[in-house]
């Protein structure tokens, strides 16, 4: 009998322990802080550096390119498990491989990459005092590694992302990275701000979203997962900041700006040197349909001083290219609705219509009944803008097809938003004061907006659970926890309350369709003057930078007969402006970038630990050949900006105006031309070119890999998943053409 008393007392034991230990993981006492964690490495030897200063020189003197200017890369874009989406990603039910702190992007720009220079730019609205000043702090030592300061291995710069967005095209402005010229305290902002509306109410309250037991449906991570809760947390108890001046601000709170306008005022209270750079403006992930660039030339919503620089391409793909058809219509009242397809273009509300028609039909509805169905679809999917999957019950993603994608562009943003493009930007004019009207003159960069404490991932393409955006459930059990029950099929679309969607967070959007289309990511060459963080960021905010796709291609784009002020003949570099009176002549030298061999540079090997190198590198590094790839093509492309309100974009846009074709030549390629039409035309006109290399192959770069009919359509997408149902060894590889993308160089007509 003594037993089995025993044997009840220590069950009844186990079964309290048990219970006391769910009750304090209820109540989220075994979460822990995670840090920026701790550089592991040293600086980059001398000759390393100047390894690389010769070998681009000598490339340069081939072509006859004799300033003395080096050209350097960068990646101004870097997210690490400071960031709420970031840290989500790590998660092991997400398949990520652990926490990636700002230490981990330290030193996998300086061993793994190479690069010259970078930027930290975790969101700020996930942002914490405590966080904010351990970023600031590892940046700072990252720096300090980095050796003389006229000629460091790398350039680090501080910065933090503004995550504004809008419920409709009028109230959406899009994400800006804000970047500091300085490290120190005095040199920054107290604390980075925010965005306000949607971000802060998504971001900030989003502990909601898991549950404090989630660590025990994976047992032996626990302890991440309880950590996750614990970062929610910290989030969360910071409390808003009062109105006022943002110096005066207490220190310990959430300073967020609800416009461009407003955050542009509190970095003007600051004071400090800063640059604020748009991306992902063509995004439909959370870009509302129908966005433009348009009411971002209105007043302060544009301060030019601040805001002359806009990325071009990242993981998340291009947002180069305008279209003029529409993802939405709105009529004269503002009112949404569905256009109709092109052979260019399938709208997802059109789309929305065919499965909901389809459904009809197989359920015996008459041809009148299944048609008004289709037609309330594509109206209540165009009502409800970047949620508007979600009117169709349980529907899935394949069913889609490639609806709401651009079919032609280079490597395109998911759900792509034409009005955000580069070129619509450079297209549009505000007319609010005729006699000056106003334009954007945006200096063209690239970066990677890597979340996982990795710069400049693009040097090579492999691990894309590593080197992009790639995540999603590790199991199908994980995958139903994640996005809960199944919804049935029905044959009739749906109304949504708005409020409800919104508590669904990420799961609210279209995110493993997305998977497709994250790609390792591209990167921001300047011409320097130097390697110091000063050279850098001169050359920044002179606008003489470009942007890649990731490799490193070399690229000089000039203006050769601009004016002087005192008449006499100069040359302008791109991002520079001219007035002329005569018929413009420019010149475009190119070089491919450098093959890669296998493995790290000693350097990395001796530098980092062989656990960390395989851990943090994937045991891949940037480790140039000495072969460099072709440049095929030069592509230039013309635009001018209207010079009247209501003049159609489309027609503004030349893209190619001119292409030319370059000898098969390792050395790359030289041409020059002119603009005959620029005198008689009397007209603005921005010309910015694509340094185009042979093909390689790519992460994602067949994107939804459509099988198409003879006309050309998709009818079976075969996605690349970001979750268990594509191999984790599958790249999803396929050919893609490389390039560069100049600044532009914009030139004004004298007057007669």
């Amino acid at each position: 009998m003594s037993i089995v008393k025993g044997i009840v007392a220590i069950v009844l034991l186990v079964v309290l322990a048990a219970g006391a230990y769910v009750v304090g993981a209820w109540r989220s006492l075994y979460g822990e802080h995670e840090g920026a964690g701790a550089i592991s490495g040293k600086g980059v030897p001398a000759a390393a550096i100047e390894a690389r200063r010769l070998s681009q020189a000598r490339a340069a003197k081939t072509l006859a390119e004799n300033q003395p200017k080096q050209i350097l890369f960068g990646d101004l874009h870097v997210h690490t498990t400071f960031s709420t989406d970031a840290f989500l990603w790590s998660l092991p039910m997400m398949q990520g491989d652990g926490a990636h702190p700002v230490a981990d992007a330290c030193d996998y720009a300086r061993f793994c990459s190479a690069l010259d220079f970078w930027s930290i730019t975790d969101h700020a609205e996930a942002s914490s005092p405590r966080r904010w000043q351990e970023t600031r702090e590892t940046m700072r030592q990252c720096n300090a590694l980095a050796g003389d300061p006229n000629n460091p291995d790398v350039a680090v710069f501080l910065g933090f992302e503004w995550s504004q967005v809008g419920r409709t095209p009028d109230d959406h402005y899009g994400h800006k990275n804000v970047i500091f010229h300085g490290l120190a305290d005095n040199e920054v902002t107290a604390r980075p701000i925010g965005a306000s509306g949607i971000a802060t109410d998504g971001l900030r309250s989003s502990v909601g979203q898991m549950s404090p037991l989630a660590g025990l449906a994976d047992f032996v991570h626990r302890q991440r997962y309880y950590n996750f809760v614990q970062f929610m947390q910290e989030v969360r108890e910071v409390p808003p900041c009062p109105a006022g001046n943002s110096r005066e601000l207490p220190g310990n709170c959430y300073e967020s700006a609800a416009t461009p306008s407003d955050l542009f005022e509190k970095l003007d209270q600051w004071g400090v040197d800063s640059m604020v750079i748009p991306h992902g403006n063509t995004w439909g992930y959370y870009s509302p349909p129908g966005i433009t660039w348009d009411k971002q030339l209105v007043g302060r919503m544009h301060d030019p001083d601040r805001q002359f620089l806009i990325e071009i391409m990242s993981g998340h793909g291009s947002s180069e290219e305008y279209r003029d058809w529409k993802e939405v219509a709105y009529d004269s009242d503002g009112k949404p609705g569905c256009p109709p397809p092109s052979k260019t273009y399938l709208p997802s509300c059109w789309r929305a219509g065919q499965i909901i028609e389809a459904r009809c039909h197989q359920e015996g509805g008459s041809d009148a009944d299944c048609l008004k169905r289709a037609a309330d679809a594509r109206q209540l999917y165009a009502q409800f803008g970047i949620v508007g999957h979600l009117t169709v019950p349980g529907v899935n993603f394949e069913e889609w097809l490639d609806s709401g994608q651009c079919k032609d562009c280079f490597i395109p943003s998911f759900n792509y938003r034409p009005g955000g493009s580069t070129q619509y930007a450079l297209a549009v004019t505000n007319f609010d004061d005729p006699e000056h009207p106003r334009r954007f003159r945006f200096g063209i960069i690239a970066s990677s907006d890597n979340h996982r404490g990795r710069p400049g991932t693009g040097y090579k393409e492999l691990d894309r659970f590593g080197t992009t955006e790639a995540n999603g459930a590790a199991s199908a059990a994980w995958r139903q926890r994640i996005r809960g029950e199944e919804e049935k099929p029905e044959a009739r679309s749906r109304e949504l309350n708005l409020d409800q969607i919104g508590s669904r967070g990420f799961n609210a959007l279209e995110a493993e369709r997305q998977s497709s289309f994250f790609m390792t990511g591209g990167l921001v060459a300047v011409h320097s003057e130097g390697r110091s963080r000063d050279a850098v960021w001169n050359a920044l905010k002179r606008k003489e930078v470009y942007g890649t796709s990731g490799d490193r291609i070399l690229l000089w784009f000039n203006l050769l007969n601009g004016e002087g002020d005192d008449a006499t003949p100069i040359t302008v570099p791109m991002g520079g402006q001219a007035q002329m009176k005569q018929t413009p002549r420019f010149q475009v030298r190119a070089v491919g970038s450098f093959k890669q061999n296998p493995g790290c540079p000693d350097y990395s090997t001796t530098s980092l630990p062989p656990e960390r190198l395989q851990w943090l590198c994937k045991g891949e590094c940037y480790n140039p050949a000495e072969e460099r790839k072709r440049i095929t093509r030069i592509e230039v492309v013309r635009i001018r900006p209207q010079v009247k309100a209501g003049e159609p974009i489309r027609q503004l846009i030349e893209d190619p105006w001119r292409t030319f074709t370059c000898e098969p030549s390792a050395a790359g390629c030289v041409v020059q031309f002119e603009d005959p039409d620029f005198v008689a035309s009397q007209r603005p006109a921005v010309f910015y070119v694509r340094a185009i290399e042979e093909p390689s192959p790519a992460i994602n770069a067949g994107n939804l890999r459509c099988k198409l009919d003879e006309a050309g359509n998709c009818i079976e997408p075969h996605p690349c998943y970001g979750d268990y149902r594509t191999a984790r060894n599958d790249d999803c590889l396929a050919a893609i053409e490389e390039r560069a993308w100049s600044s532009p160089i914009y030139i004004d007509p004298v007057t007669r």
